[in-house]
């Protein structure tokens, strides 16, 4: 299936589950019988991301691999690693201060007139697990079977670089069979992602139509003013992403975007990174983007560049306290960004990450942690607009840091016209220049 026609089917998905949702909110209005009916939509939202969490452990694995095998310089590792950091940490420190300045200038909390709960229970966040030196642990596997059943998208890319680069510098015929065997798995892989991508209109129908069927649409238009600030927000922060890698890029910024969109429709409608990784490798490999700096450099960013939720979360902490009416200082504001700029580094594989940062963070400040309560009706709505910009972001960044690599391959004009089609699996795995 190509990816416009996967586009639009997507969008049809969508707007159908919004019709039927609503449907369903406004028959079953009793909130036990449709949180049961919900589950049923839900089925197919987690078959489709079970499906798609089956093919990114041997994807990264195979693909940093073969990459990092074929580049065969452990200095060019660092390199390439020390530039997608410092991307990084540039682009959260943006992503804060705009989450910190529209909150400022907008003010989505005041006037908020609901009655705000006495304690935090209920919330389930598991604030323990923000914790920076378990999270250095984490980062090292002590099982690579262990990773991969569970996903550790960090602790997969650490033993990989190992792998990868011993398999480098082994130049016998064994060792270059082996190279050669993880090029093809990545093709295998890709054609996997193609007929589970196949699925990817089911699983967005299931989760708007559980959303919907659960909160309505009335829970939108109450918390109107707040999610109307944060979309403001957010595209600010795409206006500034945009922008930063045009000045890298060029104009051929705008063909990315053209090719990533797909992939941003389907995090967007499921709210979920993962669901979108496999098919943003293959659109960034269509860019030109060699996979040697793909298969590094992605995994790295959906663990430390999570714009559109490290924004959430200072516009969070600022809506909190204008809902409470709590004062916060210039001072205190600024404190809390450079808090948050470090605590929210640990947040991977986290379970609803960005509130988890936030509930850590708010009692630093005096803040409630009861506030999160208020937002926690609509968060699914605010995750999807988190999950698009997160999904961006990586892309950009990606193609960025290859940028400066030179591992950008130019792509023929008769290329560029079909570049919404999927790759053809038997074409040579592009290696190291």
């Amino acid at each position: 299936m190509k990816m416009n026609k996967l586009t639009t089917w997507i969008g049809v998905a969508l707007v159908l589950g919004i019709v039927v949702g609503y449907a369903c909110h406004e028959l079953v209005p009793e909130a036990a019988a449709a949180k049961e009916l919900a589950g049923y939509f839900g089925i197919l939202t987690d078959i489709f991301l079970r499906l798609i969490k089956m093919i990114i452990a041997p994807l990264i694995f195979a693909t940093l691999v073969a990459g990092l095998a074929n580049m065969g310089d452990a200095k060019a590792v660092g390199r390439i690693g020390g530039r997608a950091l410092g991307w990084f940490i540039c682009a959260s420190f943006c992503s804060l201060f705009i989450g910190l300045l529209f909150a400022n200038v907008l003010h989505p909390g005041h006037g908020l007139n609901v009655p705000l709960p006495d304690s935090a229970a209920g919330l389930n966040l598991k604030t323990a697990a923000l914790n920076l030196k378990d999270f250095i642990t984490h980062v090292f596997p002590k099982s690579v079977i262990e990773a991969m059943a569970g996903n550790e998208v960090l602790q997969i890319l650490i033993f990989a670089v190992f792998f990868g680069v011993a398999l480098g510098h082994l130049h016998n015929q064994t060792a270059r069979s082996l190279v050669n065997t993880m090029d093809e798995v990545v093709h295998v892989m890709l054609k996997v992602t193609d007929y589970v991508m196949r699925f990817a209109p089911f699983g967005v129908f299931g989760a708007v139509a559980a959303a919907i069927t659960i909160n309505g649409l009335g829970m939108l238009l109450v918390f109107g003013k707040f999610m109307l600030s944060f979309y403001v927000a957010l595209a600010a922060l795409w206006g500034v992403l945009i922008l930063a890698g045009f000045a890298v890029l060029g104009k051929d910024v705008f063909r990315l975007l053209k090719l990533v969109r797909g992939p941003l429709l389907v995090g967007f409608s499921t709210a979920s990174s993962e669901s979108v990784y496999p098919k943003l490798m293959e659109q960034l490999e269509k860019f030109g983007i060699k996979n040697r700096v793909t298969g590094f450099v992605l995994p790295l960013g959906y663990s430390f560049n999570l714009d559109g939720s490290m924004m959430y979360t200072t516009f969070l902490a600022l809506f909190i306290a204008q809902a409470y009416d709590i004062p916060m200082s210039i001072t205190a504001q600024i404190t809390m960004l450079l808090v948050l700029m470090v605590s929210s580094k640990g947040i991977a594989g986290v379970p609803r990450a960005s509130l988890v940062v936030v509930a850590a963070v708010l009692p630093m400040f005096n803040l409630p942690e009861a506030g999160l309560l208020l937002v926690l009706g609509i968060d699914h709505f605010l995750d999807m607009g988190r999950t698009v910009t997160n999904v961006l972001g990586n892309s950009i960044a990606t193609a960025v840091v290859a940028k400066w690599e030179g591992a950008i391959d130019p792509v023929p004009a008769d290329q560029a016209d079909a570049e919404e089609s999927l790759p053809v699996v038997d074409e040579t795995y592009p290696e190291a220049a």
